[in-house]
């Protein structure tokens, strides 16, 4: 099998808690089922590692100079408004080859927010009368 040419990375922002990063690890793993010709990897900013800088770090020493960001947010808060476009910029300028994407935060996907929906309608109409 050929090495992956491509990288996908979920960042999310970390925990103390180890079990917190427990559905970030069933999304990579469902991702990586789907992308089997891409290397997908977690990344998080802060209270767990691997970095991002890392992360990408780790892609580009294995040839990987095409990464796309998808940050596993709900919004757009201050991490993701300034600490995710330093983070980014510093990259760039780290690896002048690589070809870094950054997507809008998953939760503002009008998909994922359906799926968000559809489970809290379901949810309160499981709810006991």
């Amino acid at each position: 099998m050929a090495p992956a040419q491509r990288g996908l990375v979920l960042f999310a922002h970390g925990a103390r808690a180890a079990s917190w990063a427990v559905p970030f690890e069933r999304l990579r793993g469902q991702a990586q089922a789907r992308l089997p010709d891409a290397e997908v990897a977690l990344a998080f900013l802060e209270l767990m590692t691997p970095s991002l800088p890392d992360t990408v770090a780790a892609m580009a020493a294995r040839g990987i100079l095409d990464v796309t960001v998808v940050p596993v947010f709900l919004g757009q808060g201050g991490h993701l408004l300034r600490d995710l476009p330093a983070l980014a910029e510093a990259l760039r300028a780290a690896y002048p080859g690589l070809r870094l994407q950054v997507a809008g935060p998953i939760g503002e996907d009008p998909g994922v927010q359906k799926a968000m929906t559809d489970y809290c309608v379901t949810a309160f109409g499981d709810a006991p009368d």
